[in-house]
């Protein structure tokens, strides 16, 4: 009586574990057929190549722009004292 449950039950055990890999086994050829088919007929687009952004320069040598941040870094550190 022990055998035979312990072989039915082996039984299933080899029946649910091949049915898995039978069905995950066609899973992945599925995938591999259809993303091959879409690469087929869409193909990626070729990216657009864009223009180098140049920063716009900034009035460095700008006498009143320095007036400026000088006054500010004047302000902040009489603020700390």
């Amino acid at each position: 009586m022990q055998q035979d449950i312990l072989q039915q039950g082996i039984d299933l055990m080899l029946f649910g574990m091949g049915t898995v890999f039978v069905f995950l086994t066609v899973l992945v050829i599925a995938t591999m057929i259809m993303s091959r088919v879409v690469s087929r007929f869409f193909p990626d687009a070729p990216e657009p190549e864009l223009a180098p952004v140049r920063a716009a320069p900034v009035g460095v040598n700008d006498p009143k722009l320095i007036a400026i941040i000088q006054d500010a870094v004047n302000q902040h550190r009489a603020k700390q004292k």
